[in-house]
């Protein structure tokens, strides 16, 4: 699993990181492993493996997969308002199974996991998955984590043509089309900034939604821009609305 902007990629290891593990996420993801202390000035995109983890970096900027910033939202009291939570909910459902089929770096899954979902997560390109499954084990040994992330599971593959035949059918299906690029940089954090490189905002969206409803869930959430037009020019059932996002709520016929 790598695309073009992928080849050429460094995986930069630093003293002390797991060999092993190294040749695990060159494998991953077709990049070449280099020494970390030996590496000249480079200013291209490359992952650095080290003792924090591994890491996506170019030009000064590092994007890590840290599931420990995101604590303070997942105390009860914050995350029953969080809206995404609130958008998931199945009525009479407890536990809802989630399918995430854009997975990205997993923060939006962890709320899900965190209020009580099972999640299954799809991410297709490789160094996102690698960046998304680092985070995951880094968690999984963090007491304050290490029960949320079991209910997440990551498969390394493309939702469109994986939901299908995802049985038994999930109760909801998440999708996160990435956001058209914005034309004001502040309107991204910068070292987001880093995905851009790797992948691009959703342009097959009738496609991807297709598949959602394919597997028959009882819900398929959509989060937009605020103002955003609908996906796929599909309207929703039901939305919810905060200051920079909306997730809208499509409730397809039971079958």
């Amino acid at each position: 699993m790598t695309n073009s902007l992928q080849d050429g990629l460094l995986l930069a290891v630093d003293g002390g990181a797991s060999f092993e593990y190294a040749e695990r996420v060159a494998a991953s993801t077709g990049a070449r492993m280099v020494a970390a202390d030996g590496l000249e000035v480079y200013d291209g995109l490359m992952l650095r493996l080290g003792a924090g983890g591994l890491s996506l970096e170019r030009g000064g900027m590092v994007l890590r997969g840290d599931f420990s910033d995101m604590l303070p939202r997942l105390r009860p009291a914050n995350l029953a308002r969080e809206l995404l939570v609130r958008a998931a909910k199945v009525k009479g459902v407890a536990a809802p199974v989630v399918a995430d089929a854009t997975a990205g770096l997993g923060q939006d899954s962890l709320l899900l996991a965190a209020a009580g979902c099972t999640v299954v997560m799809y991410e297709s390109d490789a160094v996102i998955a690698v960046l998304l499954r680092d985070a995951l084990e880094r968690a999984a040994g963090d007491g304050r984590l290490a029960s949320i992330v079991a209910r997440m599971t990551l498969v390394e593959g493309d939702s469109i043509s994986a939901l299908p035949h995802l049985a038994p059918a999930p109760d909801v299906v998440y999708l996160d089309p990435m956001f058209p690029e914005r034309t004001k940089s502040a309107a991204v954090k910068k070292k987001f900034q880093l995905l851009h490189h790797l992948e691009r905002p959703c342009s097959n969206q009738e496609e991807l939604l297709r598949a959602a409803l394919a597997v028959h869930p009882r819900k398929v959430v959509v989060k937009r821009p605020v103002k955003g037009p609908y996906l796929a020019d599909v309207k929703p059932s039901s939305s919810l609305s905060g200051k920079a996002v909306r997730y809208d709520c499509i409730v397809p016929p039971r079958p």
